[in-house]
């Protein structure tokens, strides 16, 4: 048994903040935005929006693509690293508004890589059996962390969610996953504030943001993409030849690049969201997914590698036949 997609959806807040509006706000130029990230816009969350607002959207999305109801769900994983509250977690928020009663609803906190942590537990629960129609999201409301006079990281970063839904298949659909993380490398990109470590201090109103070491993150993520390309393949028993299109994390055109180049693709062939949509954390590959797949580019029938690369360091890729 297998899972396949049955169908993709997704949600961008109204809000477009571009690199001329980031301009009149902090240091920075349009061309030094691009230069280093290729970045050229980012989707800002409303106020009353929040990380499963955005995932309930997404959802409904998804599963009307795939055409089923909520009565037919019967597991829900969320990957996000912002939820809205610290509990109850993001996922029974989106059963509650969906109507979706009595199944498994949990997220997954690994930053960036939450979508295919997320994905990689939904196929196994079908693959075994226990799920028959499964929804998986991913969702991030970034900005609302952001320290913005830091424009190292602030200019980076946008909201969305992303959703697919998985169904049982005895044709291969998800031919493999993997995910995998080192935390050594903890301290290159973190949020210094949590319910445990700093709270006390948060609360008192102590200036917080996320805090990366870019060129330090990047060097690390370029070397363990490249790895893990080469692994996901060899799990699957495929080529480089044999991949139609990359789905890849959209954190930097430049590590995108570096991976398309790992395949010898041409990036004619890699769904690339990150010029439009900054750095949607989670969200960001399934995204890209549901982008390729309703402009028609994503065509039924052909294989697709997803992976994304986050904070912790956490890594993960899918490895598909759509």
């Amino acid at each position: 048994m297998y899972s396949r997609i049955a169908g993709t959806g997704s949600y961008l807040p109204e809000k477009i903040v571009t690199n001329a509006d980031l301009e009149k706000l902090i240091d920075t130029t349009d061309e030094w935005i691009r230069s280093r990230s290729g970045i050229e816009q980012r989707h800002m969350a409303a106020p009353e929006e929040t990380t499963s607002t955005m995932s309930i959207e997404a959802a409904k999305r998804a599963m009307e693509a795939a055409g089923v109801t909520a009565d037919e769900i019967d597991f829900i994983v969320v990957g996000t690293t912002t939820p809205d509250l610290v509990f109850p977690n993001v996922a029974t928020f989106v059963q509650a508004a969906l109507g979706i009663h009595d199944t498994p609803a949990l997220s997954v906190e690994t930053a960036c890589s939450g979508f295919m942590y997320a994905l990689s537990i939904a196929d196994k629960y079908i693959r075994l059996g226990e799920a028959k129609c499964a929804l998986v999201i991913g969702a991030d409301c970034l900005t609302r962390i952001m320290d913005w006079s830091n424009r190292s990281t602030c200019v980076l970063f946008g909201d969305g969610a992303g959703a697919v839904v998985l169904k049982p298949s005895e044709e291969p659909g998800i031919l493999t996953t993997i995910i995998s993380a080192d935390g050594q490398y903890r301290d290159l990109l973190y949020y210094p504030f949590g319910v445990s470590y700093g709270f006390d201090q948060l609360r008192a109103g102590a200036p917080a943001g996320l805090t990366m070491k870019g060129n330090e993150v990047f060097k690390v993520a370029v070397n363990t993409l490249s790895r893990l390309v080469d692994q996901t393949l060899a799990k699957a028993g495929l080529e480089r030849s044999d991949v139609d299109w990359l789905v890849p994390h959209q954190a930097n055109l430049r590590i995108i690049m570096a991976a398309a180049k790992k395949l010898a693709l041409p990036m004619e062939q890699v769904v690339v969201t990150v010029r439009q949509q900054g750095n949607t954390s989670a969200a960001s590959v399934p995204l890209a997914l549901d982008c390729a797949v309703r402009d028609g580019r994503i065509q039924r029938g052909q294989t697709l590698l997803l992976e994304a690369f986050g904070g912790g360091f956490t890594w993960g890729s899918a490895l598909i036949r759509y």
